[in-house]
């Protein structure tokens, strides 16, 4: 087993740089908000800005891989540099990519950010369970290996999730309260922190129906631009919520291009995050 697993590599960074992950999101309206162009140009200007104010200082940096892929294999390049340098700089990288199918699908999805020497290796990455969570078992057991994470959708914030997550099972529990306890099945006996986190919105309120107990990392987007603030976390994530990697993207990349700005807007959110939370 990997001796430096990302739990633990996780619970590190937020100590020492703060409890904050900040998305790269290079949607179009963002780019044009900046003065720059939709095109690979305007793509490579965004991500090396970001990249150079933030990746020294905030614990977590999250591109959306779907923004990269929409220009193509150059988009793609540039997502691997993003990643390279962020990594170089000091920050973990979590892929949002969203990944999720079976078999020899699954395992060249797990390759392909979770392989220690594959261009797009990550830190982290998300996964979605919605195909059986026995499906993602080809990158539990990589990222095990290469001491990497994952971050496994179980709650999230988008209204359409529900139908599928608060589905009843046959034994009376929800969808997500399965993906819940089969992730702290895999945390088990894991410390200071497991490896394997789910995706719970911060903008859900009151959690208290779920054991979110999963001696894992929560990752809750939703903090900024859709409306929650720090100061609801305690009260949505309750007793687990010393283990929340609290997500703002807008919130902070609508500061830019100005670096002083990137940079203010991260440390502002990092210290209210402190203010709300406990110490681990």
């Amino acid at each position: 087993m990997n001796p430096h697993p990302f739990g633990a590599r996780l619970c590190r960074a937020m100590d020492e740089r703060g409890p904050l992950c900040v998305g790269i999101d290079p949607h179009a309206s963002l780019l044009a908000d900046w003065g720059l162009g939709d095109d690979i140009g305007g793509l490579e200007r965004f991500s090396r800005a970001v990249v150079d104010a933030l990746a020294d200082r905030v614990a977590v940096l999250k591109p959306q891989s779907a923004f990269f892929e929409r220009f193509g294999s150059r988009g793609i390049a540039v997502l691997e540099k993003t990643v390279e340098e962020a990594r170089a700089a000091g920050a973990l990288v979590l892929m949002d990519a969203k990944r999720g199918d079976i078999g020899s699908t699954m395992s060249a999805y797990a390759e392909t950010f979770l392989r220690k020497d594959a261009p797009l290796f990550a830190d982290a990455l998300t996964v979605s369970p919605y195909l059986g969570y026995g499906s993602l078992r080809p990158a539990v057991d990589l990222a095990r290996q290469s001491g990497c994470g994952l971050f496994v959708l179980a709650l999230t914030s988008n209204p359409e999730g529900a139908e599928i997550q608060h589905a009843v099972r046959s034994d009376g529990s929800t969808v997500a309260a399965t993906v819940l306890a089969r992730l702290a099945a895999e945390n088990a006996g894991a410390d200071p922190l497991g490896s394997f986190g789910a995706v719970v919105g911060a903008t859900l309120g009151d959690l208290s129906a779920y054991d979110l107990g999963i001696n894992g990392p929560l990752l809750a987007p939703g903090i900024g631009a859709q409306g929650a603030t720090p100061r609801d976390l305690p009260e949505v994530f309750g007793a687990a919520v010393r283990n929340v990697v609290p997500n703002v993207s807008r919130g902070v990349l609508r500061a830019g291009p100005d670096p002083s700005a990137l940079r203010s807007a991260a440390t502002r959110f990092a210290d209210e995050v402190r203010a709300a939370l406990p110490s681990r």
